[in-house]
């Protein structure tokens, strides 16, 4: 069994592009600018958006984060996505989910421009990544994607099984692992709380990814011998074990699962810090060629 170590591979792209934008200052270039719009007090919200202003300084990249309460009503956050959206300095910009309910998720994500979507959410670059053409491909699935790549893990003629079809992760990744190329040209099958047989499914998979958000849900019978296992799942549940009083645990029962897996990743230090590369990495596209 090899670990994935996402924090590893994290700080080599971003050691890539920290050299980027330093050659795009050398050219005369604009330093890359990526914005955040926080809502709510949500303990995990506020650790990830924190590590994504880090990550910006490590870069060399210019940084905004824009706070509110939960109870900011959603006109007022749609009209400072536009001013987002207006601003020429900002390069791409994230709203970190999830929202209050008060707040129509869709309805925000389809307010960012597009040209601006670093998260990779909006429909345009949806349908665009779906049939093959340049786009912002969602963040965790291309970090994901990358993952794969560092580790030369083969994915042509693979069964990957995907346990959640939701929009963030297991519908673009679906798309993006069957298509041609690599990391590509697997057959996959996307399972959810509906599918019958979930472990006779998942036991079929080369390659499983777990991203459902429900902690340890995939247990040692759900995986074959010598599966690569890939868990995006980042839930919070109380410890004591910790001075915080809680720790992280994905979807996969991390202890029970890796002894049958030829690769897998850990919670913390796998798919999440590829998700935040993969965010600098958009935005870095987006800066190009504007000049300072």
């Amino acid at each position: 069994m090899q670990l994935i170590d996402g924090k590893k591979v994290s700080e080599a792209i971003k050691l890539q592009i920290a050299e980027q934008v330093k050659e795009l200052h050398a050219q005369g270039f604009k330093t890359p600018h990526l914005a955040a719009i926080l809502v709510g007090n949500d303990g995990g919200s506020i650790t990830y958006v924190n590590h994504k202003v880090k990550a910006c300084e490590q870069v060399g990249f210019r940084s905004t984060l824009q706070t509110f309460e939960d109870t900011v009503s959603e006109q007022e956050l749609l009209q400072k996505i536009e001013k987002f959206n207006q601003n020429p300095d900002i390069d791409g910009f994230i709203v970190q989910l999830p929202l209050p309910k008060h707040i129509d998720e869709q309805k925000v994500i389809e307010s960012i421009a597009p040209e601006k979507d670093v998260d990779g959410f909006h429909p345009i670059n949806v349908g665009k990544m779906m049939i093959g053409l340049p786009a912002f491909k969602s963040a965790t699935p291309a970090g994901i994607l990358e993952l794969l790549k560092y580790y030369n893990i083969p994915t042509a003629g693979k069964h990957c099984v995907i346990i959640g079809r939701s929009n963030i992760v297991g519908r673009p990744l679906s798309v993006m692992l069957a298509q041609k190329g690599y990391p590509g040209d697997c057959t996959v099958t996307v399972c959810h709380s509906r599918t019958a047989n979930l472990a006779e499914e998942c036991r079929r998979g080369d390659i499983v990814i777990a991203a459902i958000g429900s902690p340890e849900f995939v247990t040692a019978d759900m995986v074959k011998e010598g599966a690569v296992v890939i868990d995006v799942g980042t839930t919070r549940v109380p410890s004591t074990e910790t001075k915080s009083g809680w720790k992280l645990k994905g979807d996969v029962k991390f202890d029970e699962v890796a002894p049958k897996c030829s690769y897998i990743t850990p919670v913390p230090g796998g798919v999440g810090p590829m998700t935040i590369c993969s965010l600098i990495s958009n935005t870095l596209i987006a800066a190009r060629g504007k000049k300072a």
